[in-house]
């Protein structure tokens, strides 16, 4: 027999009629939203319910290059180091034998044993080269034996008569791989006391794009003495600084989120206090603006394009500076002059040289659609070309005084 519920007793009827529901009904409601939100993404924001939960600014943070992709066997190649990036169910013995090392030897130089298994994506510093790839090691823009190539097109530059030769045909079935073009990252090893989370404050790099280039678990763990490369900014972009308050604050459980104590609590609020008239100001002659001159209207040269130097002149390994720039963006003259050469790098990426007043030239390569050709005569500012839309988007500048290179921020009033 079923009660009947008078109309005026609502609030009566609601409590019975909740209870003809089956206890199990709260679960699978449960069960309901979760399968709802695996059907499609789920982006609830419930920052500041739960008390201090991370913030935004992870994702805010200035994006990083992708980490290079590896070789066939594993293999990631840079001029000064080799690293071996770990395939699903490996371990330290099989990876070293996939790719000709010393199992025993690799394990000690990254401080594991050689038993021990890696994560897909992790990688291990090579204590030694191993074969390099066909494309041999990732170069910088800089790394491509630009000094040569370029000399040899300025002892050619007074020749007015160009000679072309052929190149002898390829054996069939053979092709040469390009090189990768890229920065070299900074090869961090992993000292007693050390985290994940001090390593990226360290470099003003995200936790997570520390945690893609190097393969890290979930926790973020790392290994005294183990090798992480520190992920290489993408061109034109400027490193955040690492916020403390990235991190969420973690208490124990059933403990209670600790209650933020006021100003006013821990600092009295300051004496009124009555400013006096303030004196007369003395009027101040204005400068004259047309008896001064900035550093940059002084120098001798301008940038031949807009972006950051990420790479520095150091006689010897790197004659000139690499300067990012956003793909397709204008590659100017730095100042009048003649084009003097134009030459290809042995991937076929065309070098650019500009004769100036005196004995002095300057050298630009990893460029594309160029606007001049050799024989031309420039001005400061002019467009040459443009940057390549492919590779690592920035421009290698040289200055050359005859064939001996020198630092261009002599130049660019740097």
């Amino acid at each position: 027999m079923q009660t009947k519920v008078p109309a005026n007793k609502g609030p009566l009827k609601r409590m019975i009629e909740m209870r003809k529901l089956p206890r199990s009904a709260p679960l699978l409601a449960t069960m309901a939203f979760a399968l709802a939100a695996c059907d499609q993404p789920l982006d609830l924001d419930m920052r500041g319910a739960f008390g201090n939960a991370p913030s935004t600014a992870e994702a805010a943070r200035n994006a990083t290059a992708p980490r290079p992709q590896p070789d066939a066997r594993g293999i990631i190649s840079y001029p000064g180091y080799q690293v071996a990036v770990a395939e699903r169910g490996d371990t330290v013995g099989s990876l070293a034998r996939r790719i000709g090392a010393d199992p025993g030897e690799l394990a000690r130089y990254n401080g594991v044993q050689t038993g021990d298994p890696l994560r897909k994506g992790e990688i291990l510093a090579l204590p030694g080269r191993v074969a390099e790839p066909l494309g041999g090691p990732i170069q910088s823009p800089s790394d491509v034996d630009i000094g040569s190539l370029a000399d040899g097109a300025i002892r050619r530059a007074d020749s007015q008569t160009v000679t072309t030769t052929a190149l002898p045909p390829a054996t069939p079935g053979t092709a040469t791989a390009p090189a990768q073009v890229g920065v070299e990252p900074v090869r961090h090893k992993v000292e007693r006391g050390e985290t994940a989370f001090s390593i990226a404050r360290l470099y003003n790099v995200s936790i997570r794009s520390l945690a893609d280039w190097n393969g890290l678990g979930p926790d973020f763990s790392v290994r005294e003495g183990q090798f992480l490369l520190i992920p290489v900014a993408l061109p034109g972009e400027k490193t955040a600084p690492f916020d403390e308050t990235e991190v969420a604050a973690v208490t124990p459980p059933g403990a209670g989120t600790p209650t933020p104590t006021p100003p006013s609590a821990s600092k009295p609020l300051p004496d009124e206090k009555t400013t006096p008239k303030a004196a007369p100001v003395e009027k101040i002659a204005a400068p004259d603006l047309g008896k001064t001159e900035t550093k940059a209207s002084a120098a001798r040269m301008s940038f031949p394009v807009k972006g950051d130097i990420i790479r520095e002149y150091a006689k010897g390994r790197n004659d000139g500076i690499d300067i990012s720039a956003t793909p397709g963006a204008p590659v100017v003259a730095a100042d009048a002059g003649t084009v003097a050469a134009i030459t290809e790098d042995t991937n076929g990426i065309p070098i650019i040289v500009v004769k100036h007043a005196g004995s002095l030239l300057t050298v630009y390569s990893n460029v594309e659609g160029l606007t001049v050709k050799k024989g031309d005569s420039v001005t400061r500012g002019q467009k040459l070309a443009e940057i390549r839309r492919t590779g690592t988007p920035a421009l290698h500048f040289e200055v050359r005084d005859g064939f001996d290179s020198v630092d261009p921020m002599r130049f660019l009033g740097g």
